[in-house]
This record gives structure tokens, C-alpha cells and sequence, in this order.
């Protein structure tokens, strides 16, 4: 059977004496560590990982109990070590300040040992199972992230096989619109998002076509140039893929289909409100799907396709640029500049091994 290692306790105070009671009284079931100071317990805490807890005086010189909460509340630490303020002084509004800052409780001096060791251990201990059923939560979102990209891949795949690709035209697609919404956010704060949410609408520019698994191979696939009542039916992949995706909500990450119905839909939406299908006008287009349109025609240009060969990158830009493409928002061109060089040609000016 394995041991399982001591965790330690930190004792915190400028008074020896103070201190010999509670390291007497935790010293057979716990690593007990003394501190004479707020700044010398800082140090300990922030260069171990196995502190079960924090036994913290208020009021100390060098630096005080407040301020070492306070400081914890910076580092994050504060919602992984439980603290328990032990003190003498009988302020209302300072013991609300510890309460505030995240002390797990206050324990007032003097005060019966035993007494102390029982409500500490037990607080100890819901912390722990706390930490073990976060612990075991973030496993079972890990594997179902997983999961959820793994049906994302292979339903993008059975599209990408349908119309002609080889799968590699969604991977450089979710590539290139991570880089225009990380250099977006950098530019312009009003366009900010955080890098979860950039992932996850990465993960769902994977099914910007899913709508056309129900399009006929005789237009998907169709060499020569539309007529205007084919163009019609090919219009209708982007509303016959919020029918698709409406039919697996409870199979994929509630945010990540939220991004992949809204990119399905308005994909093919322009700035200048002239696109469809719901003549969408500037920002009323989401970024997640902006970001997509400009990556989706930009790599739709430089790769070959059935019905054209494939255009050079400084070809392929100019013709976005000149609005030959569609409309486009001008900051999103600006952030899809930079992030075409910064890798941009060698990265997606890649014709796929199949063609």
C-alpha cells in the first residue's frame, strides 16, 4: 500500500510562545513550518505545494495577516490553502476585512487547543475533498472535450470527403482564424475575447459547411460555373446546417455548438449587409463568423477546387482586398494581414494531397 506524504502547516506569528502550542498540537498528523512574520510566510507558501493550511496572527510586524491575504488573493493561492485567522483583537471591521479576503474562519485567543485542532482538521478536510472532486471534474471535462472534438473532426471530415477535400482545408481554416482573433484582440480591445473562447470557436469553424452534406452532388461537385437556380440550392448550405447541428445539441460542448450554428448560418454574411442568408450588416455579424469568412475564402482561393485551379497568396489577398471576394470588416482584414505574415503563405498555401 502506498504512503501516502505528510501535508504541511504553517504557523504564523511573532510571538514564539504564541506559536509552541499549535505546533505541539498538529505536529504528530502534519509537517508543522513556523513563520515569525506575514513576508516570511509568504516566501514558504509560495515555494511549497503541500501546505494543508495556513494558522495566521493579524497583527505582526514586517507585515501583517491582512496583507498576507491580500497577497494570496493576487497569487491565487488563497482558494487552494484554507487560512485560519488566530488573534486577539476584537475589531469587527478588521475581522470582516479577513472574512472578505477569503479566511476560512477566525478563531479568537486565547482559545482550547483541542478545541482548535478539531475545527481546523475538519475544515482540512472538507478542502481536501473539495480539491479531489474538482480534481476528478476536471478529468471528466478533459475527456469530454475530447470526445466532443473527436465527433467534431469526424463529422468535418465526411464533409470535407463529400466536396472534394482531403480534410486538410477545415484544419488550415480553424488555424487561420485562431491567428486573426489573437492578433484581433491584441489590436483592438472593443473586439477582445478570451483564449478559451477563441479555442472554442476554432474547434467550431470545423463545421462551417456542415450544411453541405444535404446540397446534391451534382451541384457540390459541379465543374463548370453555377447557374443562378443552382447557386439558389447552394445558398441553402448555410440554413440546412443549423438543421443539421439542431439535431445534436446534447452531443457537443453547449458553447462550442452555440459558435458552430452561428458560424453555419452567417458565414457567407458581408460587411456591406449584401450577403446571405440573412443580410446581416457590420458588426451584427458575430466575430466567430467574420473570422471564419475571411479564412474560408481566403483558402478557398489558394486551393484548387473542381471548378478553378488554385490563385498565388499576393493574388489571393489582392482580390479579398479589392472586395472581389465578398465585404469584409477592415479591422478584421487588418488583423487577417498580420496573421498571414506571421506564417500566413507557408502555412496555408498548401494545395491538398489528394488534387
Amino acid at each position: 500500500m502506498e504512503k501516502i506524504a505528510k501535508q504541511a502547516i504553517l504557523v504564523v506569528d511573532d510571538d514564539e510562545i504564541n506559536r509552541a502550542p499549535l505546533v505541539e498540537a498538529f505536529k504528530d498528523s502534519y509537517i508543522t513550518i513556523e513563520a515569525e512574520d506575514g513576508k516570511e510566510a509568504l516566501e514558504i507558501i509560495n515555494s511549497r505545494n503541500d501546505i494543508a493550511a495556513v494558522l495566521l496572527d493579524m497583527m505582526m510586524p514586517v507585515m501583517g495577516g491582512i496583507d498576507v491575504l491580500r497577497e494570496m488573493n493576487k497569487s491565487g493561492k488563497i482558494s487552494t490553502v484554507p487560512v485560519f485567522i488566530i488573534t486577539a483583537a476584537e475589531s469587527k471591521d478588521l475581522l470582516m476585512d479577513a472574512y472578505n479576503l477569503g479566511a476560512s474562519d477566525v478563531i479568537q485567543k486565547p482559545s482550547f487547543i483541542p478545541f482548535i485542532k478539531c475545527r481546523i482538521g475538519n475544515i482540512i478536510e472538507l478542502n481536501r475533498h473539495r480539491n479531489d472532486l474538482e480534481s476528478m471534474l476536471d478529468e471528466k471535462v478533459a475527456k469530454l472535450n475530447l470526445i466532443n472534438t473527436s465527433m467534431i473532426e469526424a463529422l468535418a471530415n465526411i464533409i470535407e470527403f463529400r466536396d472534394g477535400e482531403s480534410g486538410e482545408h477545415v484544419k488550415r481554416i480553424s488555424t487561420l482564424t485562431k491567428k486573426m482573433l489573437t492578433t484581433l484582440s491584441a489590436m483592438y480591445p472593443e473586439y477582445y475575447l478570451p483564449p478559451l473562447e477563441i479555442e472554442k470557436i476554432c474547434a467550431a469553424s470545423t463545421l462551417h459547411d456542415v450544411g453541405k452534406i444535404a446540397i446534391p452532388d451534382s451541384i457540390l461537385n459541379k465543374p463548370g460555373r453555377l447557374t443562378p437556380e443552382e447557386f439558389d440550392v447552394m445558398k441553402t448550405h448555410t440554413t440546412k446546417g443549423c438543421d443539421v447541428l439542431s439535431n445534436i445539441p446534447n452531443l457537443i460542448d453547449e458553447d462550442i455548438y452555440n459558435y458552430s450554428y452561428d458560424i453555419a448560418r452567417h458565414h457567407h454574411e458581408r460587411w456591406d449587409g449584401r450577403g446571405y442568408p440573412d443580410g446581416l450588416v457590420g458588426d451584427q455579424i458575430s466575430l466567430a463568423a467574420q473570422a471564419v469568412s475571411v479564412a474560408d475564402v481566403y483558402d478557398a482561393l489558394i486551393s484548387p477546387r473542381c471548378y478553378k485551379a488554385p490563385f498565388a497568396h499576393d493574388v489571393a489577398v489582392k482580390m479579398i482586398y479589392d472586395g472581389e471576394c465578398g465585404s469584409f470588416n477592415p479591422k478584421m482584414l487588418e488583423a487577417f494581414n498580420e496573421a498571414i505574415g506571421k506564417g500566413g503563405p507557408e502555412l496555408h498555401n498548401k494545395t491538398d494531397e489528394k488534387e
